[in-house]
């Protein structure tokens, strides 16, 4: 994957205070003094317990979250899953079971919906995208929990889609938003996941039977092999706030967001179609590259990023933030999470933005 654009960083940044909460038990603040994303919460005083004080509080993080797009709360005493699901529990409800899988990750324990973040080797980096924003059913709140900082680097670099949507070129954001967005995925080829990992079944009516729901065109091919089509929106109307929202996978699974040595293999091998991954428009025509490239450009110079804490829990707004992965030595350990479902058919908007 393509490393992102190094941004600000925390270190010599002088936050920025914000009114309208109980000073007595958390301290708002500003992470960078430009940009608005992340908010940064912190215990005023020691012994503030987070999912209790969340679960009474819930209503003011959703509405700072709205505005912010994204939350760091810092300081806190989260130290194990257990702790991070409680959390989850109480500001948003509970965590996903995490479905329609695209990247590998390891279930922590069979009892949570709290997962490992992306299995990637740690000299790559993870291109910024939206999570699961590819899925017909994709989490409106994105959590991410710090248990083991990265010797070096390993940061979590986050996005406003606010500012990026107002960067995208008029006649990119048309194109797409006229022909939509074609998702090909190829399963069972000896790279990539399984169908039986994504779908987490080996039965392949239950597969017919979702993608059916879903409207995902199946297509099995020789030796267990299954490749799947979907037509999905560039944008979407936001559940709370009602705006327009660059909401999409085109840019992360295409082709050309693979890394070069990565991308000349694989087509050495394959056609287009036949990729692991790749991204078209709707009616199946090939997207212009100088598209992808202004997109990849736009994506990364929106990027900023912060060093991990221990116990940090990092809360997204996943249809407001973008978020991606450094390169990282040493080891490195951030759990994720998912919750609050949504259907992208109810939020895709027409032609007419």
């Amino acid at each position: 994957m393509n490393i992102t654009t190094s941004r600000p960083k925390i270190g010599g940044v002088r936050r920025q205070t914000l009114s309208g909460t109980s000073p007595e038990l958390v301290r708002w603040s500003r992470m960078f003094e430009s940009g608005e994303l992340p908010a940064l919460c912190e215990p005023e005083v020691a012994g503030v317990r987070f999912p209790e004080w969340a679960a009474q509080h819930q209503e003011e993080i959703h509405r700072r979250l709205l505005a912010h797009g994204a939350i760091l709360f810092r300081g806190f005493a989260v130290t194990s899953a257990e702790d991070f699901n409680r959390c989850i529990d109480g500001v948003s409800g509970g965590a996903l079971e995490y479905k329609f899988r695209a990247s590998p990750r390891t279930q922590i324990q069979k009892d949570l919906n709290v997962y490992t973040s992306t299995d990637y080797p740690a000299q790559e980096s993870i291109f910024p995208h939206n999570e699961h924003s590819y899925s017909p059913i994709f989490p409106l709140h994105l959590f991410l929990y710090c248990d083991t900082p990265a010797l070096t680097g390993g940061e979590t670099p986050i996005g406003s889609t606010r500012l990026l949507l107002s960067r995208i070129r008029a006649d990119v954001r048309e194109a797409f938003e006229r022909k939509k967005i074609m998702y090909v995925r190829n399963y069972g080829e000896g790279f990539g996941l399984p169908w039986q990992t994504v779908f987490q079944t080996t039965d392949r009516s239950t597969v017919e039977s979702y993608c059916r729901g879903v409207g995902i065109q199946v297509e099995w091919k020789g030796g267990d092999r299954l490749r799947t089509r979907q037509v999905g929106p560039a944008l979407m109307r936001h559940p709370k706030t009602g705006e327009a929202v660059w909401f999409n996978h085109g840019t992360f699974f295409h082709e050309l967001t693979l890394p070069a040595v990565v991308r000349s293999q694989l087509r050495s091998e394959f056609a287009s179609e036949e990729l692991p991954q790749n991204t078209f428009y709707g009616d199946g025509s090939p997207i212009e590259p100088e598209f992808v490239e202004h997109l990849q450009a736009e994506y990364q110079g929106v990027m900023v990023q912060f060093p991990w804490r221990k116990g940090d829990v990092l809360m997204l707004d996943n249809m407001l933030a973008l978020h991606g992965r450094g390169p990282f030595s040493g080891p490195r350990r951030v759990m994720v999470a998912m919750a609050q479902a949504c259907s992208s058919a109810e939020l895709a908007m027409g032609e007419a933005a």
